[in-house]
Parts: structure tokens; C-alpha cells; sequence
């Protein structure tokens, strides 16, 4: 687990930076459909899992099992980063993209602190099963990359 927290630093660094970036266009109310490519934090950690998987297989020599819970842990990062952010915007009652009804996919310009939670853990479950898949498609991938 050491191991994986410690390759997983850039990740740790980016999720930060694409957090902070949807929270700021959030209050400063960019409309969501405009701005949540610029930062989708779901994107961006689909994305990181498949290199990592491709990278740990070529150059950590991480078997297939490894480099997923590898992508699971990143998975569970980035929705743990996602419900924290979900909660603090309610707390403060600021309106941003982690409270948004799109981005809950609730219909209603309002969107009850329950529903927000019921629809992040929802995330929680689902999307950690879906990046470790990621990193296991970019394990094999990562065949394909030279030795050195």
C-alpha cells in the first residue's frame, strides 16, 4: 500500500489541482456544461488508472491483480475527494460543481444534501470497480510499451 500511495503522488497532485479548478469555476459561476471538461476529476482518474496500469507493468513489472487495485485505490481517491468537496459545498452553501444537479444527475434546480450523499455514494461504489478495469485494460496495454 506504501508502494502505491508513494507512485501515486502526481496523481495525489493533479486530483488537488482539477479539485480547486472545478470549485473555482463553480463559484464563479461558469455554467457547468461550459466547464466541467476543463476539470472532470472522473476523467482525469480514468485516464491516470490506464497509464498507470500500463506504466507499472513495464517498468514496476506489477502483475495484472497489482496494477488494478492500483487503479481501485485511485478510484477510491478521487470519490472520497469528490464527497468531501460535495459535503463542504453544502456546509458553506456554496453553489459549485460538486453540488450541481448536473453533475448528480437529479432532476430540479435543488438538490437536498441526502440526494447529493445517496448519488456521491453511489460513485463511491461504482466508479473505484470502473477505474480498476481501466488500469487492468492498461496493464495489458502496457505490453506494448519498449523495456526501457
Amino acid at each position: 500500500m506504501a508502494e502505491n500511495l508513494k507512485l501515486a503522488r502526481l496523481y495525489l497532485l493533479l486530483l488537488a489541482i482539477a479539485t480547486v479548478g472545478r470549485w473555482l469555476l463553480g463559484t464563479f459561476e461558469v455554467p457547468y456544461e461550459k466547464g466541467t471538461a476543463t476539470f472532470s476529476i472522473v476523467t482525469m482518474t480514468f485516464y491516470a488508472a490506464i497509464f498507470y496500469g500500463a506504466f507499472t507493468r513495464r517498468w514496476r513489472r506489477f502483475r495484472l491483480w497489482r496494477a488494478a487495485g492500483l487503479g481501485i485505490i485511485l478510484g477510491v481517491m478521487s470519490q472520497v475527494v469528490i464527497l468531501a468537496a460535495t459535503l463542504v459545498s453544502y456546509a458553506v452553501g456554496a453553489h459549485t460543481y460538486f453540488n450541481s444537479p448536473v453533475a448528480l444527475e437529479v432532476p430540479g434546480p435543488d438538490v437536498s444534501i441526502g440526494q447529493a450523499l445517496l448519488s456521491r455514494v453511489a460513485g463511491l461504489i461504482v466508479n473505484p470497480i470502473l477505474t480498476g478495469i481501466a488500469s487492468a485494460v492498461g496493464w495489458a496495454l502496457g505490453g506494448l510499451l519498449p523495456e526501457s
